[in-house]
Formats: C-alpha cells, sequence, structure tokens
C-alpha cells in the first residue's frame, strides 16, 4: 500500500458525503478528519485556537479562513499518519491556497448530486429533539409515523430541513464551491462523480480509488 495518500472530498448538503467518506476509510484505510469534529475538538479541549473559534462562533460569525487553515494544519501535523482523508475543508479558495502551501493533495473528490433530489431527498426528514436521533419517511421511517421509537415522543421538521432553507443552503454552496472547483481543476486533482444517490456512486469512486491504492475491501 501507497505510504502517502491525501485527499478532500466536496460535496453539498445532503450529497451523501458521510456516508461515502465511511466508505472510503472503511476499504482503503484513510484517517477521516472532518472540520466539525476538528473544531469541536479544540474547542472541548480550550486549545487557544479553540478558544478564539468559540468567539466567532458564538456570535454567530463565521470562522475566519486564518483560524480555520490554522485549525487543520495543527490537527493534520498531529496525526500519526500521513494518509487521510478531508471533510469539510477547505470550503473556500483560500482555504484551499493555503493548504496547497502546507500540504500537497493527491487527489479532490467532488460529488455532484442534483439540487432537486437533495431537496427532496431532505424533505422527508424528522427529528427527536431531546436526543438528536433522525428519521426519514422513506429510507428510516419511525415503526409509528410521526413518533419516536424510543420515547413516543413526537418528531419534528426541523427549519433547517425544510425546502427553501435546503435550496438556500445550496445555492450558498455552489457560490464558495465553485472558484474552490476551478483552483483543483487547474491543478490537475479534481474528479468529479454525478449520481442521485451513494450506493450508485459509490462502486464508480470505488473502483477509481482503486487504481491509485490497493483496496482492503471490495465496494460493499
Amino acid at each position: 500500500m501507497s505510504k502517502l495518500f491525501k485527499m478532500v472530498i466536496l460535496g453539498s448538503p445532503g450529497s451523501g458525503k458521510g456516508t461515502i467518506s465511511s466508505r472510503i476509510v472503511r476499504d482503503f484505510g484513510l484517517t477521516h478528519l472532518s472540520s466539525g469534529d476538528v473544531l469541536r475538538s479544540q474547542i472541548i479541549k480550550k486549545t487557544e485556537l479553540g478558544v478564539t473559534a468559540q468567539k466567532y462562533m458564538k456570535q454567530g460569525q463565521l470562522v475566519p479562513d486564518k483560524l480555520m487553515v490554522d485549525l487543520i494544519t495543527s490537527e493534520l501535523a498531529g496525526l500519526e499518519t500521513s494518509r487521510w482523508l478531508l471533510d469539510g475543508f477547505p470550503r473556500t479558495k483560500p482555504q484551499a491556497e493555503a493548504l496547497h502551501q502546507h500540504d500537497k493533495l493527491d487527489l479532490v473528490l467532488s460529488l455532484e448530486v442534483p439540487d432537486e433530489v437533495i431537496i427532496e431527498r431532505i424533505k422527508g426528514r424528522w427529528t427527536h429533539l431531546p436526543s438528536g436521533r433522525i428519521y426519514h419517511t422513506e429510507f428510516n421511517p419511525p415503526k409509528v409515523a410521526g413518533v419516536d421509537d424510543v420515547t413516543g415522543e413526537p418528531l419534528v421538521q426541523r427549519v433547517d430541513d425544510s425546502p427553501e432553507s435546503v435550496a438556500a443552503r445550496l445555492k450558498v454552496y455552489a457560490t464558495n464551491t465553485d472558484p474552490l472547483k476551478e483552483f483543483y481543476t487547474q491543478l490537475g486533482l479534481l474528479q468529479t462523480f454525478h449520481g442521485t444517490e451513494s450506493n450508485e456512486i459509490w462502486p464508480r469512486i470505488h473502483k477509481y480509488l482503486h487504481t491509485l491504492m490497493p483496496a482492503l475491501s471490495g465496494p460493499f
């Protein structure tokens, strides 16, 4: 197996990025690094970077590019492996440029799922707020419609999951990510995979990754 393999995965909210990332980790042995997990970890540990990031978050502001770069590169430097998958970072072209100065990537995967498919998919999500358990009317329905399996308490649909909110988030994602994709295209790193669901896209991603490094297991 190759000693080094550094990659980033891009995908809009609801594109199945989490599912694909977990399968890449399972089948190719990379360490998964999520920007959200890094932020939470640094905040819990009360590191200098974490405390500073939390101040922005408490004010409802985005964490500045330079601070996010420092957080992620600090976390990467602390890994015991040079084989990793970055998820949720970079989000902007300046972040990508800064990461490129710190680490040279081998690959950037971009999941391309039609907006209308994502909106329809997320529209079916229902949540049990006290526990965070998520159900889906089609893919993971509760045993009794509208109530949590464990407590019997009512499920709600989060405001963020309304079609209008999802459409707005997708628009913001495209605005931020298009320059990012152009940057990685110019570097010859971007590989795009189109589809409507993870089980359709994953075998093609697995086949492609297998041309770059040995797989630990098959695509399913």
